[in-house]
């Protein structure tokens, strides 16, 4: 059965009791502890909850990968890839005004 440690470790970077996410999975704490133990496997449907909470991958609460926002879209280059990775950390603020200047830019373009 596999282990979950990633949700504990999700858990506890949210500051969360196990009580807290189990009560918005609609289940005990102890079986949410289960799951973090890796005793009892989750329910694909709690997995999606868990990926929404946290805002992250389900790739990565499975261990398919290391990044939070799941497996790279095949294809790309690592030079584009690097570009998603730095786009993806910013503040939603940062991103507003890249988007403006990327508006106003190909705005210029097509002139």
């Amino acid at each position: 059965m596999p282990c979950y440690s990633r949700i504990r470790d999700l858990r506890e970077d949210s500051d969360k009791t196990q009580q807290e996410v189990a009560d918005y999975l609609g289940t005990s704490s102890q079986h949410y502890g289960k799951y973090e133990l890796g005793r009892a496997e989750i329910p694909f449907e709690r997995a999606i909850m868990l990926a929404k909470y946290y805002n992250v991958s389900l790739d990565y609460i499975a261990g398919l990968t290391n990044n939070k926002k799941g497996l790279p879209p095949e294809g790309l280059t690592d030079k584009q890839q690097e570009i998603i990775r730095l786009l993806s950390g910013l503040s939603s603020e940062e991103k507003k005004d890249l988007a403006g200047i990327f508006r106003a830019i190909l705005g210029e373009l097509e002139r």
